[in-house]
């Protein structure tokens, strides 16, 4: 059961907490009267823009702080700008559903058309005024004495470093968000290369790869994004397959051209969805229906596995023509799912062109003048990318120190582990995005970050209202969640025997990335909050305080006391569906 901690205290300057023994008094104030919060959010990409937004939008008496490292905001859309850089869900769908934009001109958007989404979303409501860019946190300790989080945060512009505190603390830095060495070996002799070094996550725009000889390493989203667009304009392209892996078209395909493809949206087609907004709804809801419907073939022994398999094969097959040596090499034996499906338009095809190398080999090591195979052979690049070697262990880039002195990188080290993805037990007061196994793997992640964002609202708000000091998922409750995620992952594709960063980068590991289940399935759990998960700690040694004066906001201002009568139905939603 949910349990309340009561303690004495009063508010101190700035809204900090100070320990205040003596007699229990009442506080003059209503009951629902919101108390002023101080927030921080971490990072401006679609999950800080979305919570700045909310929070302007439905809370009040909360002062909002997002840092963001970079110079503008969009995280991932921002940083990525490797060549052929574009998202694999339809654009329609890969956007907030309180900002709908019927001027998408592509089926599937590239980076710099979704950037300029949200740096103009960002304009238009004035989230930049809650946002100060080029500011990197460098690190987060919790003050068990005073309930709040104190930050140190560097100023990237002058390289000074400023001092900040919050009540909470929230965490919108994303995943693969870093760039770490996938190999040592290979990391190290890289240095030794005498041309330009490039990785898809830090993208140099100045150089010209065109009638060049290119390396590219990986073939993830990024390497079958980055192939393709290369290939027509440079001299070669020698690519390299470390594991097999499931190319296919992009998700919703069935709504994408001929074969999977993207196409451009003609002028008549935004025309309607600008004048009928009843129509281009339809169509977003459509769309997102058949996202939802992939988690079917998660389960691994489904029909639907079965012909995801079937499909997949066929497709690779015809597009790599059914005689191709490659087709023993690309061709998984484990379930489609197991990794993230990576959606390649014009990957395969570009494989069979006369000016691409694929290699099968090994790579022992990097040379001056290119790439050592494990057979001897040193195969000459002017250019080598890389466009694998990602940060997949959750781990924030800078220390977070929670309780008792425990930072979140140490306990996360061996297994991070998370209640719903949302929070981890000895950090109070703290909530993320994308944490461990959020739904990342099952569709557009616009949609779970609003929902998230919901949630942590709730918990905002209960604490603002009801004299909550500070909150902590428990330990039970994490353990608990873990052991039905552990056994829940077994009847699943992600389950079978392949590499995979859900894993950890690691083969049969455990499934850390994403949630057991599917996304209307956490939708749904996140939709009624367990707040029985949680150990509360009431501001004052009552934990009835926050019943102030005996009145209640809703009789204020002259407002409707008898609101009862308008809808008998209230409040009894939960019970159908």
């Amino acid at each position: 059961m949910a349990s309340i901690k009561a303690v004495d205290e009063h508010a101190g300057q700035n809204g900090r907490a100070n320990g205040h023994p003596g007699n229990y008094c009442i506080t003059e104030t209503n009951l629902g009267e919101p108390r002023d919060l101080r927030v921080i959010t971490i990072g401006a990409g679609a999950a800080g823009l979305n919570l700045a937004y909310q929070i302007n939008r439905h809370m009040q008496h909360v002062t909002h702080i997002i840092y963001e490292k970079n110079p503008e905001v969009g995280g991932t859309w921002y940083e990525n700008k490797y060549p052929g850089c574009a998202c694999d869900i339809p654009s329609h769908n890969y956007q907030f559903t309180w900002e709908p934009n019927p001027e998408w001109n592509h089926f599937y958007s590239p980076a710099p058309e979704i950037q300029e989404y949200f740096r103009s979303l960002a304009k238009k409501h004035e989230l930049y005024r809650f946002i100060k860019l080029n500011h990197r946190v460098s690190s987060a300790v919790w003050n068990e004495d005073e309930a709040i989080w104190d930050l140190k945060i560097e100023n990237i512009s002058d390289g000074t470093v400023v001092e900040d505190w919050c009540h909470f603390m929230i965490s919108g830095s994303g995943i693969l968000k870093s760039v770490k060495p996938s190999n040592l070996v290979l990391y190290t002799s890289l240095q030794t290369f005498k041309g330009p070094l490039l990785h898809s996550a830090a993208w140099d725009a100045t150089v010209d790869w065109r009638n060049k000889t290119v390396a590219v390493l990986g073939c993830g989203s990024s390497g079958v994004q980055i192939v393709p667009t290369l290939q027509p304009d440079v001299k070669e392209i020698v690519t390299f397959f470390r594991t097999p892996t499931w190319i296919t078209a992009g998700f919703a395909q069935s709504k994408a051209g001929p074969g999977g493809s993207n196409f451009e949206f003609s002028e008549h087609q935004k025309e309607i969805f600008r004048n009928d907004p009843t129509k281009y709804l339809e169509y977003r809801k459509d769309v997102e229906s058949e996202l939802n419907s992939r988690f079917k073939f998660i389960i691994k022994d489904s029909p639907e596995q079965e012909e995801a398999v079937r499909f997949s094969i066929n497709e690779m097959t015809e597009k790599l023509g059914r005689d191709s040596p490659l087709l023993k090499h690309i061709l998984p034996d484990f379930a489609v799912g197991c990794r993230r499906p990576t959606p390649g338009n014009g990957y395969l095809e570009a494989l069979t062109k006369p000016n691409v190398r694929v290699v099968t080999d090994h790579i022992v090591e990097i040379v001056p003048e290119g790439i050592k195979t494990a057979t001897g052979e040193i195969i000459k690049v002017d250019i080598f990318v890389c466009a694998t070697g990602f940060d997949i262990s959750f781990c924030p880039r800078y220390p977070v120190v929670g309780q008792k002195g425990i930072q979140l990188g140490d306990q996360w080290k061996v297994k991070p582990e998370a209640y719903m993805s949302l929070a981890a037990p000895n950090f109070p007061n703290h909530f993320m995005f994308l944490g461990p196994n959020a739904p990342i793997g099952h569709g557009s992640v616009l949609p779970i970050l609003e929902h998230a964002a919901k949630y942590m609202i709730r918990m905002l708000h209960k604490c603002q209202t009801e004299g909550i000091k500070s909150v902590s998922v428990k330990k039970e409750a994490v353990a608990d969640y873990n052991e039905h995620l552990a056994e829940f992952m077994k009847r699943t594709a992600w389950s079978t025997h392949c590499r995979s960063w859900f894993k950890n980068g690691t083969v049969d590991g455990p499934i850390v990335a994403v949630h057991p289940g599917s996304r209307v399935h956490w939708f749904h759990t996140l939709e009624s909050p367990r707040f029985e998960d949680y150990d509360w700690e009431a501001r004052s040694r009552n934990r009835f305080g926050y019943l102030g004066n005996g009145f209640s906001v809703k009789e204020q201002d002259g407002r409707d006391t008898t609101y009862y009568f308008d809808n008998p139905d209230e409040g009894y939603e939960f019970v159908k569906y």
